[in-house]
């Protein structure tokens, strides 16, 4: 018992006439939990909260292939665009010196040779860079894949010999950028 009358008093009542103190809940059928509709209410709830957090991260998932498809078009894009970015770059040093070259004034022809010299070890070195290799083929046997023939000469070399180059050709990563202009050497008899 406590010191309070009051609460004494509803506790004495309850002991003396065994009837249970009255409370603010209605009573509860036997079997039967709180109202049924709220729990209900609460399930229903979570079960939207978990679809909409289903929905959404299968939109991610969904999205995710589609977003690296177009960073990677993109890229791509990008790739074309400045893919001679660096071989540019390096052409400017070779702009720069035929004008230096050329704005020479009073140049003398010795002065303007130097220039050009100058000018072509810079043109090679970005072709180096680039990966960019000459083909002069004079000596080698045709080969109709890096060459085209322009004529057929008599030499004293073997029939389908290169025997004279009008123009170089350049392979570009071994890939032929420009076939080689050349004259081939034809058989004694007039057939190659």
């Amino acid at each position: 018992m406590s010191n309070n009358p009051d609460q004494n008093t509803q506790v004495s009542a309850e002991v003396e006439g065994g009837l249970p103190a009255p409370t603010d809940a209605p009573p509860e059928r036997p079997g039967e939990g709180p109202e049924p509709t709220v729990h209900l209410a609460e399930l229903l709830k979570e079960a939207e909260n978990e679809a909409a957090r289903l929905k959404d991260a299968w939109d991610r998932v969904i999205a995710e292939p589609e977003n690296v498809r177009k960073q990677a078009q993109n890229d791509l894009a990008k790739a074309h665009k400045y893919a001679i970015e660096r071989f540019a770059q390096d052409l400017l040093t070779v702009k720069d010196a035929l004008e230096l070259s050329l704005a020479t004034p009073n140049a003398t022809i010795e002065a303007l040779k130097d220039g050009v010299e100058l000018t072509l070890k810079n043109l090679n070195a970005a072709f180096d860079k680039a990966r960019i290799v000459e083909i002069d083929p004079t000596g080698e046997k045709y080969d109709r894949h890096r060459h085209q023939a322009m004529t057929m000469i008599e030499s004293a070399e073997p029939a389908g010999t290169v025997v004279q180059v009008f123009q170089k050709g350049y392979l570009l990563n071994d890939r032929v950028l420009r076939p080689a202009l050349v004259a081939v050497a034809k058989a004694k008899d007039g057939s190659a």
